[in-house]
């Protein structure tokens, strides 16, 4: 009489090894559908927070970027009018030296172009107050009230995007009231 399960009514321990030799897994305790379908929630939670975060820092890096652009090329409208400074107090145009500054000038404005940031300079416009800033106010019947008449310091920007708005003189009609 051979007695297969050994001592004590253990199982041989040779079988646990031919079963899983043969591919047999142990059961495995059956989880509650209930605790499934909450750890499933719980997973898919998880992934919306994580990509909600990976969105959220894209947003905030493009904006950090953004602003910085605007930072560093509001620093270098200074310079720039500096330069048209310099040309318009140039002896005479045909100068080497007037010349290069023009050269200079122009690739300064091309560049904050590129950056999101035209220049505004256009006269005979009707008036826009996201890109202007009246400075004056003159009198004439030349032109409909709110043209820009005269642009007095350059502006760079867009509707959107406005890095500084051009300082401009705006026409308004003449009033013989007005003493």
């Amino acid at each position: 009489m051979s007695d297969q399960a050994g001592p004590v009514g253990h199982a041989d321990p040779g079988s646990e090894a031919e079963a899983a030799a043969a591919g047999e897994t142990a059961p495995v305790a059956e989880v509650p559908a209930e605790a499934l379908a909450k750890m499933e929630d719980l997973w898919r939670r998880a992934l919306a927070d994580a990509d909600n975060i990976r969105k959220r820092a894209a947003r905030e890096a493009s904006q950090l970027r953004a602003q910085e652009r605007a930072a560093v090329s509001l620093a270098w409208l200074p310079v720039l009018d500096n330069l048209e400074l310099a040309l318009a107090h140039a002896p005479s145009a045909g100068d080497p030296l007037v010349d290069g500054l023009a050269a200079i000038r122009s690739q300064a404005i091309e560049i904050l172009a590129r950056l999101g940031y035209p220049r505004i300079d256009g006269e005979n416009v009707p008036f826009d107050p996201r890109i202007h800033e009246v400075v004056s106010v003159s009198e004439t019947d030349d032109v409909p009230p709110g043209t820009v008449l005269t642009v007095l310091r350059p502006g760079y920007g867009g509707t959107d995007t406005i890095l500084r708005p051009a300082a401009v003189v705006v026409s308004r009609a003449v009033n013989a009231d007005r003493g």
